[in-house]
């Protein structure tokens, strides 16, 4: 569907419809390097860090651990492997509210055997190559936790591979980071992905405000020999780094709904996700570490830490150097998409790219929530091109389908709606609350018309058993109507006598 257009990739853009211009406070906590966070006494590893179903622990309380060291299996098509951040002790196994949690104690040896490293990759089969991603446990870093090797396990249909720096929440700067300071880990990562695909075009996205990352990944490319790689500028807009929003703009196409990239011959990966694949293949390591963004007015220090899966997020504020007295919330993420956390002991997980402490002056609201007086702005900024107020009144009225009917699995939860609404109502939080629900719903049904397959089963197999009892007694009852009576007089007065029989084992 592409074809036709690659010649105009990286020298024309588009635009995607909505969207809104932030303020920008990346330089908070950009600087020359990222800093490794050291590995805490006990890390916390919940099962479920991908979008599909969690994998079955394969460890046990009181299991010693080695790095690098598998911790589950036994998950569905969109699930990925959990590895040992550290060697240690599994000390707990848990039910959190949030699914099963393992905490691993840290014996302080950090010890561990990785896979091989495949040096020679280039000579490896694209399926080589994604089973070890697979065997990594690689996710999309950019949030999404969408198992990185089932996005390259068609590449006879992809033709365009697309890394996406275009970090476009205005806090997080974790993937400029990752270009600045690895880019030819980086442009490593990205020629293996392009080779596994077998793509024809291959882009890397940042913002216009990157000028210094564009020159330091030229020079690598030129450095590398990569001809073959463009770095291309996008204009910075929000939510120009949600994937959809990207490909319309480095292309012109519209992904359709409910359909992935691949099906108009585009992938997309993280920046970080690519030098995650460069790892797996060329060094043999399981993700077990991300870069991870600590910023905001709240804490002192803002900077980039390369930090440990499971690192409880109060760590990171300590690292940071602590909460600022007017210190007012704690956000996993960027304020536009990002879940506030009451707790600063929760975890960090494959998908945390920031951790955001807003100061009270962030988080003053200049009035209450009011109703809403559908002025449109909600509308008009949307980048799924949605009717926001229409779908908050279906779910705010328990019409859910009617919601679902409007689109709503197509909201990317930006936020926008949310940014603009002039009446302070967290549109954001009815389509949240809705989906939920509606992913409820269809599990109920699910397991509704399951236990109906079941029943229905069982019904059968109750109908089959009658019909053969009544068979048998049918052709029992034939064949006594056609013995000698005489004889079938005998043989029930024989019967009769070894029912009544004292010293016989005979029932009657």
């Amino acid at each position: 569907m592409i074809k036709g257009i690659e010649h105009t990739l990286g020298q024309r853009l588009w635009h995607f419809p909505g969207g809104v211009k932030l303020r920008h406070h990346k330089n908070m906590s950009i600087g020359d390097t990222i800093a490794d966070a050291p590995v805490p006494n006990e890390l916390l590893l919940p099962l479920d860090q991908s979008i599909g179903s969690p994998g079955a622990a394969a460890v046990a309380v009181g299991d010693a651990v080695e790095k690098y060291q598998r911790l589950t299996g036994d998950f569905d098509a969109l699930g990925a492997h959990l590895h040992a951040p550290t060697s240690g002790t599994i000390t707990a196994l848990e039910e959190t509210p949030s699914g099963l949690r393992l905490t691993l104690t840290a014996d302080g040896r950090d010890a561990g055997n990785s896979l091989p490293g495949l040096d020679q990759w280039r000579e490896q089969s694209a399926e080589a190559l994604r089973q070890r991603i697979f065997e990594a446990g690689v996710v999309g870093l950019g949030g999404a936790l969408f198992p990185t090797h089932e996005k390259l396990k068609d590449p006879d249909r992809v033709r365009v591979l697309i890394i996406n720096g275009a970090e476009c929440e205005p806090y997080i700067s974790c993937d400029e980071m990752v270009m600045r300071c690895w880019p030819q880990a980086l442009l490593e990562g990205t020629q293996i992905l392009a080779a596994m695909v077998g793509a024809e075009q291959c882009l890397i996205a940042i913002e216009d405000q990157m000028g210094e990352v564009e020159a330091m990944l030229n020079q690598a490319a030129i450095d590398m020999d990569c001809p073959d790689v463009r770095i291309v500028k996008v204009p910075t807009i929000y939510p120009e780094g949600g994937e959809n929003q990207l490909i319309q703009v480095l292309t012109g196409l519209e992904v359709p709904a409910e359909c992935y990239p691949q099906e108009i011959g585009i992938v997309m990966q993280n920046v970080a996700t690519a030098v995650a694949c460069r790892d797996a293949v060329i060094d043999g390591k399981p993700l077990i570490s991300r870069v991870i963004t600590v910023t905001g007015h709240g804490v002192e220090k803002p900077a980039n830490f390369h930090v440990r899966v499971g690192t409880p997020l109060s760590e990171l504020v300590s690292l940071a150097g602590g909460y600022c007295p007017d210190a007012s919330r704690l956000v996993v993420g960027g304020p536009m998409m990002g879940q506030a956390k009451a707790d600063d002991g929760a975890p960090t997980t494959k998908g945390t790219n920031c951790v955001l402490v807003l100061s009270e002056t962030d988080t003053h609201q200049a009035h209450p929530q009011l109703p809403c007086i559908r002025c449109g702005d909600c509308q008009r900024v949307c980048p799924a091109q949605l009717m926001p107020q229409l779908l908050m009144c279906h779910i705010e009225n328990g019409d859910l389908q009617g919601a679902a009917n409007l689109h709503l699995s197509d909201c990317i939860e930006c936020g926008c709606c949310s940014y603009v609404c002039p009446s302070q109502i967290p549109l954001v939080d009815y389509y949240r609350y809705g989906k939920h629900e509606l992913a409820v719903k269809h599990q109920q049904a699910a397991a509704a018309d399951s236990a109906k397959v079941r029943f229905n089963a069982h019904e059968r197999r109750l109908e089959a058993q009658e019909r053969a009892r009544q068979s048998a007694l049918a052709d029992s009852q034939a064949n006594l109507a056609q013995a000698d009576p005489s004889q079938a007089l005998a043989a029930i007065l024989a019967r009769k006598k070894g029912a009544v029989n004292p010293g016989g084992d005979t029932e009657s």
